[in-house]
């Protein structure tokens, strides 16, 4: 059966665009989220190995509330160099923080673990990410491909080659938010030995299959499953945006509720050697009317689209062109 090409979906809310820079040789590469203008921002990293570049200045009780853009990049602790060409790219349009005459874009980033899946490594002095990030940030646009592409080229769970996936959803007031996850994590996305998802329960018109939950879980389905050994690295990184008008502490609530989607999607996640990270950023676009209310609902939402936008990215992936790479869920169970 043909597998499905990456497909193009609207970036949602407005304000936003996204781009990706990577090689298919190295199986690595960047995610750029970059936002028309400054985003009030937070985070929440609930993995035990997290690796990020000023996720710390997130806090609510930081001084800087907003972002010009937001990075997800493989790689390991070589991406962080991503953040660098990023904002060097940014600079150059006039972005950033004003510092007296000067102006220093804000940039935070989480990375994500991929040296081991196959790819050629040996890059040259310096390693491609510097470069990738301020790629990544002028090809930005409003449409973005899901699959294997940008942060999740070369990213994979314990069975099946991981990806970049996006999905959204809307308020009962209209407002907007959207989640953009890339899936390194350590354990699966699927039930057992099926191409059933976890995130299933969460599924809209059939956007990764439509095979809801089976009738009844296999016995290997709640065991343990995970990559190599425990202390392999992983991580699920991602962001949730929404076009909400919130402060930073509304935020990091924003965040922190929108981990459960990963939850729901992934098992086992948050383990010791996950860095499983989630920025949560809103552009000011509408006022909620209702604070809590709004915020509860929006909380509720964001968790859905991160559990069908991991479910995404797996379904769309396409395995790595290495001999031994994992397979995709595409050529391993089918569209069905």
């Amino acid at each position: 059966m043909p597998k499905p090409q990456p497909r193009l979906v609207p970036v949602v809310p407005a304000g936003l665009a996204i781009g990706h820079a990577g090689d298919s040789a190295m199986a690595s590469g960047v995610t750029a989220l970059v936002f028309a203008r400054p985003a009030t921002a937070s985070v929440s990293v609930l993995g035990g190995a997290p690796g990020g570049r000023d996720t710390g200045l997130l806090a609510p009780e930081m001084t800087v509330e907003q972002v010009d853009a937001l990075l997800l990049s493989g790689g390991s602790a070589f991406g962080l160099d991503a953040a660098g060409g990023a904002m060097a790219a940014l600079a150059t349009a006039g972005r950033g923080f004003p510092v007296g005459p000067l102006r220093v874009p804000i940039v935070p980033q989480a990375i994500l673990f991929d040296l081991l899946n196959g790819g050629d490594k040996r890059w040259s002095d310096p390693p491609p990410y510097w470069a990738w990030g301020r790629q990544a940030v002028q090809d930005a646009a409003a449409t973005t491909p899901e699959g294997s592409v940008g942060a999740g080229l070369g990213a994979t769970l314990a069975n099946l080659k991981g990806g970049f996936g996006t999905a959204s959803a809307r308020t009962r007031r209209g407002l907007a938010v959207q989640a953009f996850m890339a899936v390194n994590a350590i354990g699966v996305a699927t039930i057992g030995e099926t191409g059933h998802f976890w995130a299933a329960p969460f599924e809209q018109e059939r956007e990764f299959g439509g095979r809801s939950w089976p009738a009844r879980l296999p016995d290997e389905a709640l065991g343990l499953r995970i990559k190599g050994h425990a202390a392999e690295p992983a991580t699920t990184i991602g962001a949730v945006v929404t076009d909400a008008q919130l402060t930073k502490t509304q935020a990091h609530r924003l965040a922190i509720m929108g981990q459960d989607g990963l939850a729901r999607a992934i098992r086992p996640a948050h383990a010791a050697m996950d860095g499983d990270t989630l920025f949560a950023a809103a552009t000011g676009r509408q006022a909620l009317e209702d604070p809590l209310l709004d915020l509860t609902e929006l909380g509720m939402l964001a968790a859905d689209c991160v559990a069908r936008a991991i479910a995404r990215a797996v379904y769309h992936a396409r395995a790595l062109p290495f001999p031994g790479a994992l397979p995709d869920w595409q050529t391993r169970f089918g569209d069905g």
